[in-house]
This record gives structure tokens, C-alpha cells and sequence, in this order.
């Protein structure tokens, strides 16, 4: 069981009883080395408490990459150069949609402002991207998706493996922006031109709340 005191609120997700036993002991067996480390798991969870969260961008699995993922859908590590490409298809997307030219691909600064950086596998064998995408994960997911749907939030579905969760948002007064994935093979299918980034201000204003500072 992760830190109970490190995951706050979010350890009383049905998930942390009922599914992560299993999920630990199969990690626990595992003979490769598995991203992000263990201390680094949790972090978007640990970082962006159920209450505090505004917006939801949901993330496929981390990064395979050693020294890349540190626990945050699609952030890495400040030393990371060059950034992964769809992080770096995020940033061109952030410059033509508010003029933000961004360098630094550690996005801890969003998570502390309510972006819950959540990506749909919490684990991944290194180099092999979606080794553990049938671990489990996703049962984590549904539970944070059902909490955080309690009241008004910004979710971005980027690519059909994000929109199949939609399903477990509550109704309610969201903001539901799903596009294509940023990622090199279907970023020029829709993402790019979507302006995520100014939707999110612009809804959270008008609920009379601070826009994200996404240069931070």
C-alpha cells in the first residue's frame, strides 16, 4: 500500500482495498525493471488532492524511457532533452493556442495549480510501452474519474484509449474536450488547432475561478 499520509483523500478509493494488493504482488514479480520508480508511482495523486483538482488530462501509460516518467502523464524529469515527442507536440499546441514557448517538460507547476496529470497505466516495463496497460490500472482510473466527477471539472481526452473512459464521469456541469492523440502519428488529425488550453481558461473563468498558468 502506498504512504497513506502521501496519498491523502485519494486512499479512500475503493481501488487501494479491493485491487492494488493484486496489482503489487504481480509488480513485486516482475523481473524487469519497472518506470517510474516505486517512490514516483503515485505521484499525480500525491500531488493534486481530490478536492483541489479543476482539470483531468489523461495520459496513456509512462513513459519506457529510463530517467523520462517520474509519475505525471506526460511530464518528465527537467534534465529530459529532447523531450518526448508528444510532450513536444503538447508545447507547439501551447505556443499557437496562448503564445507560450515552454523548454522545461517537468509539469509539476500545472499539477499544483489542479491538473490531475493522470495517466491510465501507473506502471511500465522499460522499454516496452503498454506492458502493463492489462495490469489493472484501469480499475484505479474509473475510481478516480467517479471521485473527481462529484463536482464541475475540465477533462481532456486525448485518443480513443482516453475517450473509452468517459463512460465513468458522473453528468455533470464538465468541460469534455476530446480530440486526437498529440502524439506523432495522429497529432495532425485533430489535435493540433484544438486549443485545450484556452477552452480550459476560459471555462474555468466563467465558473469565477483562476485560469491555469500554463508557462509556470
Amino acid at each position: 500500500m502506498p504512504q497513506p499520509d502521501r496519498l491523502g483523500a485519494w486512499g479512500e478509493l475503493p481501488f487501494f482495498s479491493t485491487h492494488w494488493p493484486q496489482i503489487e504482488a504481480r509488480l513485486v514479480q516482475e523481473t524487469r525493471v519497472i518506470l517510474p520508480p516505486d517512490a514516483q508511482r503515485f505521484a499525480a495523486l500525491e500531488l493534486t488532492q481530490p478536492d483541489a483538482v479543476r482539470v483531468v488530462i489523461l495520459g496513456q501509460d509512462p513513459y519506457p524511457t529510463p530517467g523520462h516518467a517520474h509519475g505525471l502523464a506526460f511530464s518528465v524529469e527537467p534534465e529530459v532533452c529532447p523531450l518526448p515527442r508528444s510532450l513536444s507536440n503538447i508545447f507547439k499546441e501551447l505556443g499557437s493556442d496562448l503564445g507560450i514557448s515552454r523548454q522545461n517538460g517537468d509539469l509539476r507547476s500545472w499539477a499544483r495549480q489542479g491538473v490531475l496529470l493522470l495517466n491510465t497505466a501507473l506502471s511500465v516495463p522499460a522499454g516496452d510501452a503498454n506492458g502493463h496497460k492489462d495490469l489493472g490500472w484501469d480499475l484505479l482510473v474509473k475510481d478516480v474519474l467517479e471521485r473527481t466527477s462529484k463536482q464541475p471539472t475540465a477533462y481532456v481526452l486525448w485518443g480513443k484509449q482516453a475517450q473509452r473512459l468517459e463512460k465513468h464521469l458522473h453528468p455533470g456541469d464538465h468541460l469534455i474536450l476530446k480530440t486526437a492523440h498529440p502524439s506523432p502519428l495522429s497529432a495532425r488529425r485533430g489535435f493540433f488547432g484544438s486549443r485545450p488550453f484556452s477552452a480550459i481558461n476560459t471555462w474555468l473563468q466563467t465558473r469565477g475561478q483562476a485560469p491555469i498558468d500554463w508557462a509556470a
